[in-house]
């Protein structure tokens, strides 16, 4: 037994000892390992996710902008021209249908005109009943003139006999042959003489502004009474519905019979080969759409170029509108009735960092927006972004160029510091 507790006494070697020693480390070591891979495992699992294919991503880049403003806007025929009955009439006959292409002085419609007829005829009567009458008055005016010039031509001829006399009489009175009351009733003779003809100067004068005074209220009737001939006669013409120029029928009053009244619309004419766009924009922006300015309209995925050349200058439900001229006015992608974005371009902003436009972007001010830190980790950052135009937003802090920025919504993650991407 002795030499079994010596045998059990004795001291165990370092080498061995420094090998458990090491198997122990070891066995802690791996649970800790695993324990740690557990937990990263846990937090990749437990860490918010989002699919690779649902994000839409824009990289930051240096360019141009050109700051705009959006407005709404609908397509519409370049011309369009309503026409209207001038005076009220049934619809006798139609010869043309909406959609038929029409030209110039194309007959549309047929009215009832003989009332109007009618009425025209006698008025044309009574334009030569006033015509004559008038001839008459200026035939009378003249010969009553000429009457009052002859009469004091008499009386002057009549002037120049006493006249006579009365030297005839102071020269034999200076002989002594004629008597001083014979020389002034000659005198009396020639001064009442001489008064009647300048009584009858001034009458006549009197009467020449009187009658032609006359003559001018006359001719001046008369033009007003032609003027207004001239009216129903071109009233007559425009009742004969007819199309003014080349272009597509898009409405007609087609039923015959029917009593349309004066002012009345029975047709509209459109040119569906060139087009315009009428645009709405809220009054608040009034100063900043002007006539002359430039425009982007949008329709799908085209972008057409063009010009306000028209706004209103009032406002309606806080709303003012505008006309814009298309630059290509017959491009295929413009019809009629088509609804369209329209960017009213404002000013041009060259060499600043900008981002793609989307549906994140409300207005100038701070975003949190996600961002690329690795092909699989997106983490929030504050940027402020300012104007935009239809394609880019401008960046004024917090993104460099190149960075790559979630342009998607990203409004449920928000407050989530690190989301991972999901391939």
């Amino acid at each position: 037994m002795k030499t079994d507790n010596q045998t059990m006494d004795r001291a165990i070697p370092v080498s061995v000892q420094r090998k458990r020693r090491m198997v122990r480390y070891g066995k802690y070591a791996t649970g800790v390992a695993i324990v740690l891979a557990l937990a990263l495992w846990l937090g990749v699992l437990l860490m918010t996710s989002v699919d690779r294919k649902s994000l839409m991503v824009s990289a930051v880049s240096r360019g141009t902008i050109d700051v705009s403003i959006t407005a709404t806007g609908k397509v519409v025929p370049a011309f369009e021209e309503v026409i209207i009955t001038p005076i009220s009439a049934q619809i006798l006959e139609v010869y043309a249908h909406s959609g038929d292409t029409v030209d110039a002085g194309t007959p549309l419609l047929k009215l009832d005109l003989q009332t109007a007829q009618t009425d025209y005829s006698k008025a044309l009567d009574e334009q030569e009943i006033r015509h004559q009458q008038l001839m008459q008055l200026t035939t009378n005016t003249e010969t009553q003139l000429s009457d009052r010039r002859m009469q004091i031509e008499v009386e002057e001829m009549k002037l120049g006999q006493l006249q006579a006399q009365l030297r005839n009489e102071q020269y034999l009175d200076s002989l002594g042959s004629g008597t001083k009351d014979r020389v002034r009733q000659a005198e009396i003779t020639l001064r009442t003489a001489q008064m009647q003809l300048q009584q009858l100067r001034q009458q006549y004068q009197n009467e020449q502004r009187i009658k032609q005074a006359d003559l001018r209220m006359k001719h001046l009737q008369d033009r007003i009474a032609d003027k207004g001939l001239a009216e129903t006669r071109r009233t007559l013409d425009e009742a004969n519905i007819r199309s003014p120029r080349k272009a597509t029928l898009t409405y007609i009053c087609s039923e015959i019979g029917t009593l349309v009244g004066a002012g009345s619309k029975v047709a509209v004419v459109s040119d569906l080969t060139h087009f315009k766009v009428n645009g709405e924009i809220a009054d608040t922006y009034s100063d900043r759409v002007v006539a002359g300015g430039r425009v982007l309209v949008r329709i799908g995925k085209e972008r057409l170029l063009g010009t306000i050349s028209t706004v209103t200058p009032l406002s309606q439900n806080g709303i003012i509108t505008f006309t814009v001229s298309m630059d290509n006015p017959s491009h295929p992608k413009l019809r009629s009735g088509l609804k369209a974005e329209v960017f009213v371009i404002t000013s041009i902003k060259e060499d600043v960092l900008r981002l793609r436009n989307g549906s994140y972007y409300t207005g100038a001010g701070d975003y949190t927006l996600f961002i690329l830190k690795d092909a699989h980790t997106l983490v929030p950052r504050t940027v402020r972004l300012g104007e935009c135009n239809y394609d880019h937003v401008e960046v004024i802090s917090g993104l460099d160029e190149g960075d790559s920025v979630v342009v998607s919504d990203m409004q449920k993650f928000k407050g989530k510091e690190k989301i991972r991407i999901n391939e």
